[in-house]
């Protein structure tokens, strides 16, 4: 151990060491459920033997707390300790809002200030 590492294998400057939890980005496809995102992940793989791209996609349920994601938005999820039956994962950012969620919180907008006046 280098004398600029302490016990816990921290740099002296304080930094964190990588996290171990996986992360995965995908588009939110379902948020009907309270405080639960439905997150489908498109996985790109060469096929074994003929070398050629494979596309598969595969749903994750995610746990988003304050219900900040939309459907059609990009996310990133963390793995994490089981929730429920389905769900191992939690939502960690919005990376991009989609085109109708933007236009859903305008008019949402819209229409409370409209109900103000």
């Amino acid at each position: 151990m280098s004398a600029t590492e302490n016990n816990t294998g921290n740099t002296a400057a304080g930094t964190k060491p990588a996290s171990r939890r996986n992360e995965k980005v995908g588009q939110v496809v379902s948020t009907k459920m309270q405080k639960t995102i439905v997150v489908e992940v498109e996985m790109r793989k060469a096929h074994p033997k003929y070398k050629r791209i494979v596309k598969s996609n595969r749903k994750f349920y995610a746990h988003d707390e304050q219900n900040t994601a939309r459907v059609g938005d990009v996310v990133r999820i963390r793995e994490t300790r089981p929730l429920s039956k389905l769900k191992r994962w939690s939502l960690e950012e919005v990376v991009r809002r989609s085109a109708l969620a933007q236009v859903q919180e305008a008019e949402k907008a819209a229409g409370i200030n409209a109900e103000q006046q």
